[in-house]
């Protein structure tokens, strides 16, 4: 349970430290509305230097909502590949499409209104809210958690919406109302949580400026706050991947339109490991016929909720269905224009080292 803190005393020495402390990121340097959104839909699950390239190429290509709206949906995967999450992409042109319907391509400067567009949750609503329009309105992700419940030694469960929603009503009753302030006030906790009162690690309380206020460190109780319960085991699949290669070109098929990575390429395969004569059988029932099957190191690849157990072969084929489900692409057209999820990385590597040995 949260002990007793006056909250409102934490706003100027952070707003100050944030001054001297910011760093300069491409989407601060002007933060244009929907720079903002993409910003910090990229940011979900992925870390700041890793996301700067992806954002910075996404613009060229998407330089406003109404292009994202209408960029084709294979050009939009292959600009995410390697993001992850690529539902996240998806809801992006979704929301765009509604922009450009209802607000004349431009984001709503409300926060109910950012609220009901996909994929923009209470987090990305304030934060957008905030940031890009200085609306006194806080977004709670896992850094502000981290630094809110530590400042107030509170040790209930982060992950229950009580706690997040407790946060929220906290932080709403201090935020600056110029607009000017409530934007840094966002970011100052953000930066404050991914520089100082860190994720892994001890926090670096001597740097914090609101060290003295701390409740979690004058308790000793920053190693146990924030407090999550135990997650579930996440639940293993057993996965064999096939690199059909055929006169130089190597076989993709599109997932369903449904569950995980749906819609998305990949390297054919079964939900199941087999060995070398079972998949060289399997081929076979399929009109596939082998000159040369060799296995591929193992891979592991971990979702939120499911881990793929992976072996791979390299199947050189003699003959393929005339009709199927497979087409066959060059590896430089998959480089170019296919969105392989992470995934599969481990066998596009693979298969970039049979290009580079079989290159003259």
């Amino acid at each position: 349970m949260q002990q007793n803190i006056n909250l409102s005393t934490i706003v100027e020495p952070l707003l100050a430290w944030y001054e001297q402390n910011k760093r300069p990121l491409p989407w601060r340097e002007a933060p244009d509305p929907y720079h903002v959104w993409l910003s910090e839909i990229m940011l979900q699950q992925t870390r700041i230097e890793a996301v700067i390239p992806y954002y910075e190429r996404f613009l060229q290509a998407c330089p406003t909502v109404c292009a994202l709206a209408e960029i084709e949906d294979d050009k939009l995967m292959k600009l995410w590949e390697g993001l992850g999450y690529y539902s996240r992409a998806r809801n992006l042109k979704k929301a765009a499409g509604v922009m450009v319907e209802r607000y004349g391509g431009q984001l709503p400067a409300d926060y109910e209104a950012l609220l009901s567009l996909p994929g923009i949750g209470a987090y990305t609503a304030g934060a957008i809210a905030s940031i890009a329009f200085g609306l006194p309105e806080p977004a709670v992700d896992g850094n502000v958690l981290r630094v809110i419940t530590r400042l107030c030694a509170d040790e209930d469960d982060v992950m229950k919406q009580t706690t997040r929603s407790r946060v929220s009503d906290r932080l709403r009753m201090i935020y600056p109302s110029e607009p000017d302030r409530a934007a840094a006030m966002t970011q100052a906790l953000m930066e404050l949580g991914e520089q100082v009162c860190i994720p892994n690690g001890a926090p670096r309380c001597q740097s914090c400026p609101l060290g003295a206020t701390c409740l979690a460190r004058a308790k000793g109780l920053t190693d146990v706050i924030p407090h999550r319960a135990p997650k579930k085991s996440r639940r293993i699949q057993q996965r064999t991947v096939f690199l059909l290669l055929h006169e130089g070109k190597v076989a993709l098929r599109r997932r369903e339109d449904k569950g995980l990575l749906s819609g998305l390429w990949e390297f054919p395969g079964e939900e199941c490991h087999l060995d070398e004569a079972q998949a060289a059988d399997l081929l076979e029932e399929k009109g596939i016929r082998c000159s040369r099957i060799r296995p591929l190191a193992d891979a592991v690849h971990i979702f939120t909720h499911v881990e793929w157990h992976m072996k791979g072969y390299a199947i050189h084929c003699r003959e393929v269905p005339w009709e199927s489900d497979l087409v066959f692409v060059t590896p430089q057209e998959i480089r170019r224009q296919y969105a392989l999820p992470t995934a599969f990385r481990a066998f596009a590597r693979a298969l970039e080292a049979m290009e580079e040995k079989d290159a003259p």
